[in-house]
């Protein structure tokens, strides 16, 4: 199996974490994957995905505060569209993460969950997701 399948993410906020876990586990049962590797890519270049905790809010809301203050907003930007933390944030976060599925279920911790990450919202984004049964 190695479709390419693609999930679409709103975001309502310029920045912001998405808990795409859910989207995450349709497309796995939608595949029928009992067992492989999910990988999922982020075509943006002001967005990117992660994985971290779920449980408490309060951990997007720090990782949040810490990006916007040691990346601030106003800067000597040479970048003409003026959403250069915006790439610089992408760029730390990273476009793509990999999870090994087993028993036709992401291979997650048990605070773990995937979100993609808005920096230059609101907007209309999808996700790339490439799955290798095996």
């Amino acid at each position: 199996m190695t479709n390419l399948l693609e999930i679409e993410v709103s975001t309502n906020s310029q920045t912001e974490f998405v808990d795409i876990t859910d989207k995450v586990k349709r497309v796995i049962a939608d595949l029928n994957l009992d067992s492989g590797i999910l990988t999922l890519y982020c075509p943006h270049t002001t967005g990117a995905i992660t994985i971290n905790e779920g449980a408490d809010p309060a951990v997007r809301r720090d990782i949040i505060a810490v990006l916007n203050e040691i990346i601030p907003w106003k800067f000597d930007y040479k970048h003409l569209e003026g959403n250069s933390p915006a790439h610089v944030k992408a760029s730390l976060i990273g476009e793509s993460v990999q999870i090994i599925v087993q028993d036709k279920r992401p291979m997650l911790g048990t605070w773990q969950r995937v979100f993609f990450c808005e920096f230059d919202g609101p907007r209309n984004r999808r996700i790339w997701i490439k799955a290798i049964s095996g």
